[in-house]
């Protein structure tokens, strides 16, 4: 350090240094806004400080299926082996104050004619195998019921009504969990980003929607909401307000044919939350698109539902989906990796209550468009005519044999004079 001090002048490195802090200007990014569903559906809620935790257990079967899949595996093996171990002691029990554990009475089976409750219980091991049995009604003809006492046959019976109620219940669970609704969502996808365009003469704001499976959705149905932090004139604080804005779907019964992934429009009038909103604006806005689709599983009959969300960053403003379904040898092709492109197109920057003020904006907007898109063909035209005229000379120089030679042309008279001469 003494030794750049003594080589570089302080003031010189202080200067530096601040002209480099000028350089590089400090861009402080906006907090990010939590979303209210996440892209993938999720919604994006903690629950906190629940007092009443009781209500719970009183929909067991419920919150057996809302369970992880490793906690409902523990207690799909731990509600067997606690049957079968209590069941177990019991027939232990019985086995014990029958005297069936005694070695005396072994011997005096000869004598006199002694029967067992169970036979072949004299261990807690043989007892808790005997329940195996009972229980999953597996005989292996070693341990079998007598009719000596009542007891056992009662115990019988509850054991065998407390094993069915727990096959019902937990093999029930199992089978809802690998049938839920949310598993078939999973294969209804929506595009990555939304746009905003002219359509018919109106702005809109549309996305694409579309299905994997061959399976159809029956009775499908598209829902769009708009959540919002707003405040009311009277000053309550609303953090997530709901508004529902209409699609336009041509259908009366408002249900789509999801066959072949569709575009979802929303035409941006008087009656939408977007109303007000420009091209500059839409950044500035603190709003979330929430799209909700609805219909029935084809091979389950299960309702189903999918949902994903838009904020204003992943709302393009002037583009336009390409199209992914194409005809090929009399059979509908779709190209999934074409599923969320988009291409720019003309479309006025204002909001669509200045459109619908001034229609003379988007005639201008469609006549700037036509005039750029002319002269961009005429400048790829040039560009084209100087790339081939560069090419045919760079092709003369390198090749001389394709040099034309020149030909003079002699006059007659020149040629008399030169005949004279």
């Amino acid at each position: 350090m003494l030794a750049r001090k003594s080589i570089i002048p302080e003031e010189y490195v202080l200067a530096r240094i601040a002209a480099e802090n000028l350089r590089k200007p400090r861009i402080r990014d906006r907090p990010r806004k939590a979303r209210f569903i996440a892209k993938n559906g999720a919604c994006n809620l903690a629950h906190k400080n629940i007092r009443e935790q009781g209500r719970f257990l009183q929909d067991i079967f419920t919150t057996l299926v809302d369970l992880k899949w490793r906690h409902t595996l523990v207690i799909f093996t731990m509600s067997f082996l606690c049957s079968w171990l209590l069941f177990a002691m019991m027939w232990w029990l019985v086995a014990f104050a029958h005297g069936d554990m005694d070695p005396s009475t072994e011997s005096s089976t000869n004598s006199t004619k002694w029967t067992p409750c169970v036979t072949c219980v004299r261990s807690f091991t043989s007892a808790f195998l005997f329940s195996i049995e009972v229980q999953v009604t597996i005989g292996f003809g070693g341990r079998m019921m007598t009719e000596e006492c009542p007891l056992a046959i009662t115990v019988l019976i509850l054991q065998n009504i407390v094993g069915l109620i727990i096959n019902a219940v937990m093999l029930g669970c199992i089978f809802m969990k690998t049938a839920q609704a949310h598993r078939r969502a999973e294969t209804l996808i929506f595009s990555r980003q939304a746009v905003i365009a002219v359509r018919n003469g109106k702005l809109c704001f549309m996305f694409r929607v579309g299905d994997l499976r061959k399976s159809m959705i029956i009775s499908a149905s598209v829902r769009i909401q708009v959540v919002r932090k707003t405040t009311t004139p009277e000053g309550e604080v609303i953090p997530i307000h709901q508004v529902d804005i209409p699609v336009d779907n041509p259908l009366e019964s408002n249900n789509i044919f999801l066959v072949a992934p569709l575009i979802i429009c929303h035409v941006i009038d008087k009656r939408s939350p977007l109303y007000d909103i420009s091209a500059a604006d839409l950044a500035l806005q603190d709003l979330e698109l929430i799209v909700i689709l609805e219909g029935v599983v084809e091979t389950t009959g299960i309702t189903t539902q999918a949902r994903t969300s838009y904020i204003a960053e992943e709302i393009l403003w002037g583009h336009r989906f390409v199209p992914i379904v194409t005809e090929e040898e009399g059979v509908y092709a779709v190209d999934y990796s074409k599923f969320g492109n988009t291409v720019k197109v003309a479309a006025p920057r204002c909001s669509a209550r200045e459109l619908d003020e001034k229609p003379s904006i988007l005639i201008q907007t469609l006549q700037k468009s036509e005039l750029s898109h002319q002269n961009s063909l005429r400048k790829r035209n040039s560009m084209r005519r100087n790339n081939s005229i560069r090419r045919s000379n760079s092709m003369r120089r390198t090749n001389p044999s394709l040099i034309v030679p020149k030909v003079q042309f002699i006059t007659p008279e020149g040629s008399q004079s030169a005949s004279e001469t």
